[in-house]
């Protein structure tokens, strides 16, 4: 090799000490992707029994993460409060229960838990969800049992166990329409999302059919969708913010399906409404209407309602479950719940700000310089947010070596088996265990490769600026990793 091609690399990608031959061949994948070339980058890779770095290219650059920021919010929860941790939601009768009737409000707490839902849990890959008023339903039921037939008063949802800061900094306005960007809420009902399924009506011509999952006429639907045979079909669906107004509008074929996905506008209200419908069904009658219960920046919790009494109680799964469903499937709300779940359990008041000061703690424990980094919110949809490969790869290896590695280990996604790495690294099924990130311009990946030699190495690899498809630079993305996992044979 000459004086000049040696320099180079040296100088492209800071490989003294490292294998030369793994720098050429990361080289070559580069120089054969125009859209890599283009893009603001970087990589680390770290050899974790000996702490060699075997890869390195602008380790200490700041970058856009998108949901490899959820490394950061799930082992923060791991490791203060442990994998058995759990929430609660309560069904709490805000005055006297007599003969049947409550004389007084019925709220529905929520704590944090997220799975009042359908989906299955443990996680399950590609697993079909169940009903998904099921776990409400079930408290209802409890509330039955316990003599409730009648309301006199309002139904309240209550969320404040948090401090309501329903959207973090950085998150873009229209991220706000879709389940992506539900807001962020200790009540949580659905993922506070809610699904639009549109059907063909069969004839050309007339209007598409639509319902709601789950079922509820807490929306409005403004439906100009029309059935038509001849292209394009496509279809388009737009809300004000803050409304319960969805306006929809486009074309499908007459035999077609196709399902939206949108958040809630206000959690507790919705929760609250559909805790009336779900009564109503049981049989218990309700005088009053609903109302949402929030906690502001620097309040105090609402205190109880003198001769409240739990009519329902519904616990959650253990912390190491919901933060395999928040890593595998890459889920923002679950994410950010971890931040202030964090803060509330630590003493410190239950808000967005009040975690990511536990983050930054947590951070200096293992030596992460607040330079490397700054965190806006837990999930990654944050165009704020920045961090380094460096800081990424550091938080690998201490969690490798935490008190919760294999909960940790076996919350993220494996390749070619399961959540958003289920249908990459076929070739190397079970090898490669790592979080997916995905923004526009942004794709993220980070984690582990388990060699064929046995041994682990931890790994980041972070592209900003991509003037592409996420699919175009995955491609690049994973040549790299598959370098990096033949590094270590």
């Amino acid at each position: 090799m000459s004086l000049t091609r040696c320099f180079f690399l040296l100088f492209a990608f800071g490989t003294v000490g490292f294998s030369e031959t793994l720098a050429e061949r990361v080289h070559a994948v580069v120089a054969s992707s125009p859209l890599l070339q283009q893009s603001h980058w970087g990589a680390k890779l770290v050899h974790l029994k000996t702490g060699e770095v075997l890869y390195s290219h602008n380790e200490t650059s700041h970058f856009t993460p998108a949901s490899n920021t959820k490394l950061f919010s799930t082992s923060l929860a791991l490791a203060r409060l442990g994998s058995n941790h759990r929430m609660t939601t309560r069904i709490v009768a805000e005055g006297p229960l007599k003969d049947g009737i409550l004389h007084g409000n019925l709220a529905l707490i929520g704590s944090g838990d997220p799975t009042l839902s359908g989906r299955p849990m443990p996680y399950q890959y590609k697993a079909a969800y169940g009903d998904s008023l099921g776990p409400l339903d079930e408290l209802v039921d409890q509330a039955f049992r316990a003599g409730l037939r009648r309301v006199s008063g309002d139904i309240v949802g209550d969320d404040s166990a948090y401090v309501y800061e329903p959207y973090p900094e950085g998150w873009a306005l229209d991220d706000t329409l879709y389940y992506y960007g539900a807001p962020v809420s200790a009540l949580i009902l659905h993922d506070n999302a809610f699904t639009i399924r549109i059907e063909g009506a069969g004839t050309p011509g007339l209007p598409a059919r639509l319902s709601l999952d789950p079922p509820n006429s807490y929306f409005t639907l403004q439906n100009r969708i029309r059935t038509v045979v001849a292209p394009p079909h496509k279809i388009s669906m737009d809300r004000a913010p803050g409304g319960r107004t969805l306006e929809l509008w486009g074309a499908i074929k007459p035999s077609a399906q196709r399902e939206l996905e949108a958040g809630v506008d206000d959690p507790s209200c919705y929760a609250a409404f559909a805790v009336r419908e779900a009564l109503q069904r049981r049989g218990i009658q309700v005088d009053g209407g609903i109302a949402a219960r929030h906690r502001q920046q620097s309040q105090s919790s609402w205190a109880a309602t003198p001769n409240s009494v739990e009519l329902a109680r519904r616990t959650s799964p253990p912390l190491s479950e919901l933060i395999q469903v928040t890593n595998k499937v890459s889920q923002n709300l679950w994410a950010e719940i971890c931040l202030r779940e964090v803060a509330r359990m630590r003493g410190a008041e239950p808000s967005r700000a009040a975690g990511l000061e536990q983050l930054q703690l947590f951070l200096s424990e293992m030596g992460t310089d607040p330079k490397e980094y700054n965190f806006e919110d837990g999930s990654g949809l944050s165009r704020l947010t920045l961090v380094t490969p460096a800081a990424v790869v550091r938080l690998l290896a201490y969690m490798e070596r935490s008190a919760e590695r294999e909960a940790w280990i076996n919350s993220l996604p494996v390749g070619g088996e399961d959540g958003s790495l289920g249908q990459r690294f076929k070739e190397n099924a079970g090898a490669v265990r790592a979080k997916t990130g995905t923004l526009t311009h942004v794709t993220a990946l980070a984690g582990y490769l388990d060699t064929k030699a046995g041994e682990r190495l931890a790994f980041s690899i972070v592209v900003n600026n991509a003037n592409a498809s996420a699919t175009a630079i995955r491609q690049a993305v994973d040549k790299i990793v598959v370098l990096f996992l033949n590094a270590g044979v």
